[in-house]
């Protein structure tokens, strides 16, 4: 994928098949090292809509998310630049055209795997104190990054959640406004 200067149309994504849960569960599992082959169109928009898409008519989404507030934004770092997932159209929004991959994380294996999703939290939306959105946002991602490693269970891909980010840097170079903070990233690819 090129990066695009404009809104970029996900084919719309299956919301049927795939392997049956306890499948999944059973093969679910992280990766630490994978090959630099791309993730097919269809494939992607797939797995972005299992992390976080809209699965009702009134908007609700694939993953819970706490006291009914929508803080987490999806970030998509690819070898093409950044998008922001934006699950409302199902577009990648063109976010920064860098790759940034080897950015999202303190080991190796980022750089190289096609697809890393950065988390991001939104504290402004967040009637807590500050010293608590951490906690409730982290809750937010990791029910996302669980339907991210079953997706990927049940489509052979790999994937792996990840906390060793250097946060406040990453923020910057995404330029995220200061209210807005980096959770955890994921790393999604095949297995070397």
């Amino acid at each position: 994928m090129t990066h695009h200067s404009k809104p970029y149309d996900l084919p719309p994504p299956n919301r049927e098949g795939g392997m049956p849960l306890r499948n999944a569960l059973n093969l679910r599992h992280s990766t630490r090292s994978y090959t630099s082959k791309p993730i097919p169109e269809q494939l992607l928009s797939d797995l972005l809509w299992a992390a976080c898409g809209i699965n009702r008519a009134n908007g609700d989404r694939t993953a819970p998310y706490w006291r009914h507030v929508m803080i987490m934004d999806i970030y998509v770092a690819m070898e093409s630049g950044v998008f922001l997932y934006d699950p409302a159209t199902h577009r990648l929004l063109p976010h920064l055209p860098a790759d940034i991959r080897a950015q999202t994380g303190l080991q190796d294996f980022p750089g190289n795997a096609p697809l890393d999703l950065i988390y991001v939290a939104h504290g402004e939306r967040m009637e807590v104190p500050e010293a608590e959105r951490r906690l409730y946002a982290s809750v937010d991602t990791g029910c996302i990054g669980q339907n991210v490693y079953l997706f990927c269970a049940s489509e052979g891909l790999s994937t792996v959640f990840r906390g060793a980010i250097e946060r406040e840097k990453l923020a910057k170079t995404l330029k995220l406004p200061k209210e807005q903070f980096v959770t955890f990233a994921q790393t999604i690819g095949y297995a070397a």
